[in-house]
């Protein structure tokens, strides 16, 4: 199993529970919502690709009709306020969180395959390093998408009763699921990253048992060889030998040495 150490299992387990989060928040049409406090709304909540309204007429264009219910913001109904419905802003966050989105279901399948590799086998850090890299760039898409519907989704030029209209709960699970799949992101790179250095270390250290002990035998064997063969027992030099009590010293003869005893 491939996330066998506690770093791995902690970057696995936040960013199961930030794919979920954002998954929820992607599809779900809560990110701007009424406070309840109007009698009758004339918009009730609004996600990435629905919107919900209540008797809503646009009273800055002629034409009588009205809509109710919940739609889809492409639909072809709402094309007569398509440039009231989908302002440059809202069409910015829905591309940033498709492609926070996107890095997810790109993450997820390899998410899958690390549980099944082993940390011996060769893909092992490159699964490592792509799974954090697309969570790294989800992260950074779906907070792009968070800052900037939350600086203009309750504004007052776009949806009616802007004072009434607050952040969802959709968007609540948008920005924890954005913010979490960064240091889940990181969490990988850092663990592909430790666990190069350590397959590098592993390398290094084979090739000098292997090689290392076979060059140090060989500088051992030539110095042997170059030294000068010397004997085991080494003769005394001879010493001077004392007089006999009583007995007068000989004299040496000139250079050499005294011997007798």
């Amino acid at each position: 199993m491939g996330v066998s150490n506690r770093s791995t299992q902690v970057a696995l387990g936040i960013s199961v529970f930030s794919f979920l989060l954002f998954i929820i928040a992607f599809a779900t049409p809560y990110w701007l919502v009424t406070d309840g406090r109007l009698q009758n709304p004339r918009f009730t909540n609004l996600g990435l690709w629905e919107v919900c309204f209540n008797n809503f007429q646009d009273i800055h264009r002629f034409y009588d009709t009205r809509f109710n219910g919940c739609m889809w913001v492409f639909e072809e109904e709402y094309y007569i306020i398509h440039d009231f419905l989908l302002p440059g802003f809202y069409i910015a966050v829905q591309l940033f969180a498709t492609l926070c989105f996107v890095m997810c279901l790109i993450a997820l399948p390899l998410t899958l395959a690390i549980l099944r590799t082993s940390r011996d086998d060769d893909r092992y850090v490159v699964l490592l390093l792509t799974i954090g890299t697309c969570e790294v760039m989800a992260s950074i898409f779906g907070f792009i998408a968070v800052v900037t519907f939350g600086a203009k989704g309750d504004s007052r030029d776009w949806m009616p009763g802007w004072q009434n209209n607050d952040m969802g709960w959709s968007f609540a699970l948008a920005v924890v699921g954005a913010v979490m799949l960064l240091p889940a992101g990181i969490l990988y790179m850092v663990e592909a990253r430790r666990e190069r250095y350590k397959r590098l270390n592993e390398i290094s250290n084979r090739e000098i048992s292997e090689y290392g002990d076979d060059y140090y035998q060989n500088q051992a064997a030539a110095a042997v060889s170059s030294a000068p063969a010397q004997p085991y027992f080494a003769p005394e030099p001879s010493r001077p030998r004392r007089p006999q009590p009583g007995r007068q010293p000989t004299a040496p003869p000139q250079g050499g040495i005294q011997t007798d005893i």
